[in-house]
């Protein structure tokens, strides 16, 4: 009987200091706002100051945030999506330094992205087990879990690019093909019994490019296929946005795992 409910005690211990929000509809409402918010945010800051500096400091974000997100010990809204946004805009600045200064073709960065997210997930396999994110409660895990979020972010800007770019089927088609792709793993997961493990991550994945496709047709101007409103506005009205919908969830809670509240 102890045994028992100190067992249970555990579980619901760690439920509750789970690293990561619940999956519902504002977690991808607010991803996609993100990975837009960086991309747009990115080609702003290296476009109007020095690109060297810029980078340096998304670098110095991303490492800020980084570690207010290992400081708590357990999840966080502000801080937890804080860092979801360096991390898009410093992966952005990394895939387009990889192929801007270091003359990397996009199709060559996204392979070399892809292996990279192949190398995380398969090591998080083999050490834990799952890649399930609903067991973020370790740090190694969470080690793990934002490793595949860099990487994922810098993949998809590099198919991004690709497509809209090396592929030349401009912004708002690159975009239209990645909603496509988005709802891909929803259908399969809810119509043929789709592995919601894979259906979640194939689903990320796609919101970087989605999200940047449209970030950017947007804000480049009409003679490169975009509407013209700038980088700028689209990175303004966006991060309001964000700060909108993170300050709902963090005082109605709704982002927080229903079995959390029972420890």
């Amino acid at each position: 009987m102890n045994q028992s409910a100190s067992g249970t005690r555990r579980r619901g211990r760690r439920r509750f200091l789970t690293k990561v929000p619940e999956i519902t509809l504002y977690f991808w409402i607010i991803k996609l706002l993100t990975t837009a918010m960086g991309e747009a945010t990115s080609d702003y800051l290296v476009s109007h100051m020095n690109a060297y500096i810029a980078v340096v400091m998304g670098a110095i974000g991303f490492v800020v945030a980084l570690i207010l997100q290992f400081a708590v010990r357990k999840y966080v809204a502000w801080i937890y999506w804080l860092l979801v946004v360096m991390v898009a805009i410093f992966g952005t600045m990394v895939a387009d330094v990889t192929h801007i200064v270091l003359g990397v073709p996009y199709y060559v960065s996204t392979i070399a992205f892809a292996l990279i997210l192949t190398f995380v997930f398969t090591t998080w396999y083999i050490v834990e087990k799952t890649l399930s994110i609903h067991s973020i409660y370790t740090r190694r895990r969470e080690v793990f879990y934002w490793g595949a979020v860099l990487a994922t972010f810098a993949m998809g800007t590099a198919i991004g690019d690709m497509t809209a770019t090396t592929f030349h089927l401009g912004y708002l088609a690159s975009g239209i093909l990645f909603l496509v792709l988005f709802f891909v793993p929803a259908i399969g997961y809810w119509l043929f019994g789709l592995n919601d493990i894979l259906a979640f991550w194939f689903a990320y994945v796609m919101t970087r490019p989605l999200g940047a496709s449209f970030a950017d047709w947007f804000g480049k101007s009409h003679s490169i296929g975009g509407l013209g409103y700038g980088d700028g506005v689209v990175s303004v009205v966006l991060t309001i946005l964000i700060a909108v919908f993170v300050g709902y969830l963090t005082v109605s809670r709704r982002d927080i795992e229903r079995q959390s509240a029972t420890s």
